[in-house]
């Protein structure tokens, strides 16, 4: 059987929430296909302005290996560089609480190409928004194929296919964005006419709305290898990725500088890694109850109501982010804002960090800018 070893380097992570360091080890493992360096403590700048973008691809190899028995747990994800490193911090974790598990072949890790791989001309919106990075895999989980779905939290549409659930969050990553730029510090630095590259409606209204003299290019799209080779080709002079993805990938080297919360509030579940089995599947979820991160899923729970009364979609520019403050809290922040930046809504709540409270809050809030936003809002 062709497998893919993919090795990661220990990286320092920081909570923005606690603002305290915690880590996240990587071991090699084995990766089938169903279709077809340690870093210094991460600073908040880098002051170097004319520099190169690093790219790499996370030491990805080919191997041959022999199966040496039928797999326990068959994880379910997808091929991208970011995603196996998701799939081999899920493997690790079940390894590392389950002992029974490291034995060789136990645990098989199955790429699943989705729609939102194969099409990368287009804007999300115009193909079929988030659930075209869920859907195949949903699909495998539901035929059995595969035994538990490893999912990028925010890939996750509000309402999950018949027959699964989703009971495991694993701990959170840093939520914020990272500017990166081969000629200025910041998105305050970039001269008028300055051409910044995203994918995201979220990230591209917020920018417009604080830059208005900069111009967006929306459809830029592609893993964050592809991200920065268009960066250092001159295609954009600057773009906002997420950190967490970054950290995953032991590629903070590339980091120009961390946004705050303040300046670029997270997209919906931004950081967080979720992972689905079926209904009626009580061995794979009495596995995944032992991954859960239960500070992580009822953030993520609170900010998903959010949304889902907003009825939010790739159309709309929508953030959110809950997390648990000094005093035990949750501290709730919401946003929506028109495409093009003209008009921003924001809102924030707070109470007690419990699954009802803050799913009240998340509908509250949503609500609240519902109310706000008018009709035709979200129509633009």
């Amino acid at each position: 059987m062709e497998a893919a070893v993919i090795s990661m380097n220990q990286i320092p992570l920081l909570n923005p929430c606690k603002r305290s360091p915690f880590t996240s080890n990587f071991v090699n493992g084995s990766v089938s296909a169903i279709v077809g360096s340690s870093l210094p403590w991460l600073k908040t700048s880098v002051p170097n302005r004319c520099r190169k973008i690093f790219i790499t691809k996370s030491s990805i190899a080919v191997e041959q290996q022999t199966k040496t028995k039928t797999a326990v747990i068959r994880i379910g994800t997808r091929g991208s560089p970011l995603a196996l490193a998701q799939a081999h911090e899920t493997r690790d974790k079940l390894i590392s609480n389950h002992p029974d598990l490291a034995e060789e072949g136990a645990i098989q890790i199955v790429i699943i190409k989705t729609t939102g791989d194969k099409i990368l001309s287009q804007p999300l919106a115009d193909i079929g928004g988030k659930g075209l990075f869920t859907k195949e895999i949903d699909e495998a989980l539901i035929n059995g194929d595969i035994d538990i779905a490893v999912h990028s939290m925010k890939d996750v549409p509000t309402y999950l296919p018949d027959k699964t659930i989703l009971p495991c969050n694993l701990p959170r990553e840093d939520v914020r964005d990272a500017f990166i730029s081969i000629t200025a510090s910041s998105l305050a630095e970039l001269p008028a006419g300055t051409t910044v590259g995203t994918a995201s409606l979220r990230r591209k209204s917020q920018i417009l709305h604080r830059y208005p003299s900069l111009k967006v290019l929306e459809n830029f799209r592609g893993n964050v290898q592809t991200r920065l080779r268009k960066l250092n080709e001159g295609v954009v002079q600057a773009t906002l990725l997420a950190l967490a993805g970054l950290k995953r990938l032991n590629m903070t080297e590339n980091v120009t500088s961390i946004l705050s919360i303040d300046d670029m509030l997270p997209a919906v579940a931004q950081g967080a890694i979720g992972i689905a089995c079926r209904d009626d599947d009580d061995k794979m979820a009495g596995y995944l109850a032992t991954l859960n991160h239960e500070e992580t899923r009822l953030a993520v729970s609170c900010e998903r109501a959010f949304l889902l009364t907003l009825d939010g979609s790739c159309r709309t520019p929508i953030a959110g982010y809950a997390c648990r403050d000094d005093e035990g809290n949750c501290i709730f922040k919401g946003l929506v804002a028109s495409p093009d930046g003209t008009r921003v809504l924001e809102t924030s709540r707070k109470g007690p960090y419990s699954f009802d409270d803050m799913i009240s809050m998340g509908k509250d809030a949503g609500k609240e800018l519902l109310s706000r936003a008018g009709p035709g809002f979200f129509d633009s």
